[in-house]
């Protein structure tokens, strides 16, 4: 199988700003299941993210998933994590993916396994995430394993990472994001930053220190369920900055579903104007209806 149109990639290229979107995989057998979650983001957003045993839980397999995923129409970013197989596993899995024609690649390390349903679960971390993200470009780029085994066929990898933005100390300077770009990572797709300001001066410092353009910054973003459920990101979820003026307009809605979809949007038109800003990644925990109708709603308003 040949690798799919890099739709994700041509599209950052292009100056567009992205949209993807995010699905956990079920804990099923039964592809149905998957393309339920799926299909409606199909022709909305530019591609879909499937994660890797989230919140150190099993679920279908993140491969087969991306899988499923493109050959119903769906650009994949295929999540694989560090925490569940070694090396060898983890190579084999690339080499899994490139043949299915799976092109996007976000490498995480992967959620502590105790945090999970079954704790006792044993975890690996026989490479770290700018491990695996210098693996797979050797792959793609020298067409061979850390071993130097040559392999068949093409490793056609579009290279991203995970990050977190915060609002920088003068003296702060992104060492781990500089170290995955170094790895190899060409986009990265962020924590929840709910905040326009503190993402002004965190694009800009990594202007400043040569990150950006040649990374492509994708801002994670969430349609709020309720004011609880804000609150909750912002105080439980590591990473996440949620504005105390958000909750407050989530406390103060009648239609506090609603009210969340019409925040997200309007933070969508505003960020799309921040320089440095190549996109959003829409995360939406018990809220999947959400996120095609603010998808629409972000394209209408600006044209596109």
């Amino acid at each position: 199988m040949s690798s799919a149109p890099a739709r994700l990639e041509d599209t950052l290229k292009s100056g567009k700003f992205v949209l993807t979107a995010e699905i956990t995989p079920p804990v099923s057998c039964d592809k149905n299941d998957l393309l339920e979650k799926a299909l409606p983001l199909r022709g909305l957003a530019d591609a879909v993210n499937v994660t890797d045993g989230a919140g150190a839980r099993a679920h279908m397999d993140s491969v087969t998933s991306a899988t499923i995923l493109l050959m119903n129409g769906i650009e994949p970013i295929l999540q694989l994590t560090c925490r569940d197989r070694n090396r060898l596993g983890l190579q084999a899995a690339l080499m899994g993916a490139a043949a299915m024609g799976v092109r996007n690649l976000l490498a995480l390390r992967g959620d502590d396994p105790t945090q999970g349903d079954q704790p006792e679960t044993k975890p690996v971390f026989d490479l770290d995430a700018k491990g695996l993200l210098a693996t797979a470009a050797r792959m793609r780029d020298a067409g061979e394993l850390p071993s130097g085994k040559k392999i068949g066929g093409k490793a056609d990898f579009f290279l991203g990472a995970a990050d977190a933005p915060i609002d920088p100390a003068p003296d702060w300077k992104p060492v781990s994001l500089k170290g995955k770009v170094d790895g190899g990572a060409r986009f990265a797709q962020t924590q929840f930053c709910m905040d326009a300001g503190v993402l002004r001066r965190y694009t800009q410092r990594l202007k400043e220190e040569g990150v950006i353009p040649g990374l492509s910054m994708i801002i994670g973003v969430v349609p709020f369920r309720s004011a609880k459920s804000a609150r909750w990101i912002k105080e439980k979820l590591f990473g996440s900055i949620v504005p105390d003026a958000m909750i407050d307009r989530m406390e103060n809605a009648s239609d506090a579903v609603a009210e969340g979809k019409a925040i997200l949007t309007d933070y969508l038109l505003e960020i799309s104007e921040i320089p440095g800003v190549a996109g959003a990644h829409i995360m939406a925990p018990m809220n999947d209806d959400a996120v095609p109708e603010v998808i629409e709603a972000f394209r209408k308003r600006k044209g596109q």
